[in-house]
């Protein structure tokens, strides 16, 4: 069958200084004999076109060749020992120079052909470079399914470095046209990475890719775009920090710092290019890229990716929803919000409804009370689409919803409302809390909305729950339960709380807990112990401060915030003390801080009342609500001052206290006051109630308003 490749008589070349001849060394185990006549009928018709193929170009067929050829037959039937054995006969590392040697000429003589230059002869043909690469491609193969995963990846590196060696830079056209080394080299730059991969050395795969992708080989637009990907992938998920050799950093000072830049790179060209059209659209890139540009915050750029992706890749719901994660995570909730109310929008009532989005809106609405009307919409709508399908997302709708009707409560207007709002708030959140099982959220959401309330049994039950689900790891579980317990006069008690939380609370729950610490201290008329309590919060917040400073990083909004509010504690204790100079030293510190805030004005103001400088007291207290139309503290010590100057202010006085207790209702403090002014008119037994549920309202108040604390935290 040989001979009949040219139609003249072939004849095996023997190898050089070979100890037995090719038909008598090994293939007696596959099924061959040692007679060409004899393995003659095996071949199937494709092979015989293969085989004659690659021999049209020669006259004689070497051994090395002949090894080539049956190995490949062998590999086909799956026979990978026999076709490894084959192989390994080759000597490869002796004929990687002659194979570099004629690429480059070869490649040199198909530039200068049509100029009329001489072929150089003795140069081995493309032909029978292509037959040995794919020669050693099938080691590497064969290798591979024998799981010898580091041998068949140095196999299939000689490729790489013999065919590199001969085009430094890169493959040039029409070499494909007609030989098969371009297709063998590139199987080879696809295989080499995933051979390191099996064997997992994470290093040589990436260093395998990037070699892969550093020089132009003619890779088609979606093989390239698939190694651009992998290796992006493995950059990501891989667990390992390769830095780029000198020779890959041609971005000078934009060059990749760590493995995800250079992955972020690396799928930014991929949406490029599947924006152009270049390559067909694969969500996994999207998938790649949505988690690196989350995990380095540049969602806003991730946002703009989205918006370029092409009409008919997602629905409009879809679209805007993943917009609305993109702009949530970049902590732009209005613009989520916005893109949120389209899928709820008159344009979607034909279609299908978007449960993921309602969802989305109904978190997003319940961490912002002045949202409360628009989350109950989004939850309501949730709840409609999920009916009774999955009791767990209708317990997270049901928990959303919740928390808005007691956001929703706290901002009303009208009792009855009020009442109301408060009521379908807990049947929201208890029905919750009974459709997901041990929801640790629902938990806290329960336990908050029942000390609001003043249902401190509940609370205090809920907040335990709650403790005990997050493992005791939860700062602001710690700070609930405390703040429950002081409601319940158990100062000692909320005390010994707060000291076992800051021993396992993150650093900035720990400056959390030492105001409140402090705060205790203070209703336990220890004012000394309070006073240095503060110091050490203060001293804690200003190492920071130096810390950040020289990390060139700002000022969280928290710390400035305790900051203030520790300064403005203090000149309450320091008035209250009568030491009205450290009171004002203390003012000022605050206003440095922040010059307009309504806390640090009413601050100045009871400095001011505590001097009987009625006037400067009123001054302050009109500029804190200014700042702040609805800052309670402020309106009702703006009518205790109306009350000190006369009975003709009793009226306006009157006015501030029912606005205080409209906005909150449980002020023990408002009510004390429209007590004792009744009184003064003459009420007595409109006083006697005001004064009544002063003191019941007292007797269950929290050290620190449990709203403000805790619901800046609840996500």
């Amino acid at each position: 069958m040989l001979c009949a490749c040219s139609g003249e008589q072939f004849k095996f070349e023997e190898p050089p200084q070979s100890p037995e001849s090719l038909a008598t060394r090994d293939f007696s185990a596959s099924g061959l004999s040692s007679r060409t006549g004899e393995w003659d009928s095996k071949f199937e018709d494709i092979q015989v076109d293969e085989a004659e193929s690659t021999l049209k170009e020669a006259l004689s067929l070497n051994y090395e060749e002949a090894r080539a050829l049956l190995g490949r037959l062998e590999y086909q039937r799956g026979n990978f020992a026999a076709a490894l054995q084959v192989f390994q006969g080759i000597d490869i590392r002796s004929l990687t120079p002659r194979m570099s040697r004629a690429i480059v000429e070869r490649t040199r003589q198909r530039k200068s052909r049509s100029k009329g230059d001489i072929v150089t002869h003795g140069i081995m043909s493309m032909h029978s470079v292509s037959l040995l690469i794919e020669a050693i491609l099938l080691k590497a193969k064969s290798l591979e399914e024998l799981g010898r995963y580091i041998e068949a990846a140095k196999e299939c590196k000689i490729i790489l470095d013999t065919v590199e060696s001969a085009l430094p830079s890169g493959m040039p056209e029409g070499v494909g046209e007609d030989c098969k080394l371009q297709e063998m080299f590139h199987k080879a730059l696809e295989l080499l990475p995933n051979l390191w991969t099996k064997a997992e050395s994470l290093d040589d795969a990436i260093t395998a890719y990037r070699r892969a992708l550093v020089k132009p080989w003619n890779l088609e637009p979606e093989r390239l775009a698939n190694l651009q990907k992998n290796l992006a992938a493995m950059l990501l998920y891989g667990g390992v920090e390769v830095s780029l050799p000198p020779e890959f950093q041609v971005w000078g000072p934009t060059t990749p710092r760590n493995s995800t830049e250079e992955a972020i790179l690396l799928l930014l060209l991929l949406m490029g290019k599947v924006t152009k059209q270049e390559i067909k659209w694969d969500p996994e890139i999207m998938d790649h890229l949505t988690y690196a540009l989350s995990i380095t915050g540049h969602c806003e750029l991730l946002a703009d990716h989205v918006e370029q992706i092409l009409p008919g890749i997602y629905n409009r719901a879809e679209r805007w929803y993943i917009l609305a994660l993109c702009y949530s995570a970049a902590g732009l909730n209005e613009a989520a919000l916005n893109l949120l109310e389209k899928v709820t929008g008159s344009s979607e009532a034909n279609n299908k409804p978007h449960f993921a989005s309602f969802l989305f809106g109904a978190k997003l609405c319940s961490q912002d009370p002045i949202r409360a009307n628009q989350g109950i919409k989004f939850a309501r709508k949730a709840i409609d689409v999920v009916a009774n399908d999955c009791e767990h997302f209708g317990g997270q709708a049901n928990k959303f919803l919740g928390v808005c009707y007691g956001n929703a409560a706290r901002a009303s207007i009208s009792d009855s409302e009020r009442i109301l709002f408060q009521r379908e708030s807990l049947n929201s959140l208890n029905h919750a809390a009974l459709n997901v099982n041990e929801d640790p959220e629902a938990m806290f959401s329960l336990g908050l909305e029942n000390a609001v309330q003043r249902n401190l049994d509940a609370a205090f039950d809920y907040a335990m729950t709650y403790s005990d689900m997050m493992v005791g790891s939860s700062g602001r579980g710690w700070k609930l339960l405390a703040l429950v317990v002081s409601a319940q006069n158990r100062f000692k008690d909320a005390e010994t709380i707060v000291d076992f939380a800051l021993d396992e609370a993150t650093r900035m729950d720990q400056l959390e807990l030492l105001r409140l610490k402090a705060v205790l201290e203070v209703a336990k008329e220890q004012p000394k112990q309070a006073i240095e309590t503060y110091r050490l919060l203060l001293a804690l917040i200003q190492a920071q401060k130096e810390l950040q400073a020289k990390n060139f990083d700002s000022e969280t909004l928290t710390e400035k915030n305790l900051e203030i509010e520790a300064w403005q504690d203090l000149t309450t204790i320091y008035t209250r003390l009568g030491l009205c100079p450290d009171a004002e030293i203390c003012v000022e510190k605050a206003k440095l801080i922040e010059f307009y805030s309504p806390g640090t004005w009413h601050a100045t103001g009871t400095v001011f009342e505590a001097q009987s400088l009625y006037k400067e007291a009123l001054v302050s207290f009109s500029v804190s609500l200014s700042i702040e139309a609805d800052y309670v503290p402020s309106i009702v010590s703006t009518a205790k001052v109306l009350m000190k100057l006369g009975n003709q202010s009793l009226p306006i006085a009157r006015s501030f206290l029912m606005n205080a207790l409209r906005l909150e209702p449980t002020n023990h403090e408002a009510w004390l006051n429209l007590g004792l002014l009744s009184k003064r008119e003459g009420f007595l037994k409109q006083a006697a109630d005001f004064f009544q549920a002063a003191h019941e309202l007292e007797l269950s108040a929290p050290v620190q308003n449990i709203a403000k604390q805790c619901l800046s935290k609840q996500s």
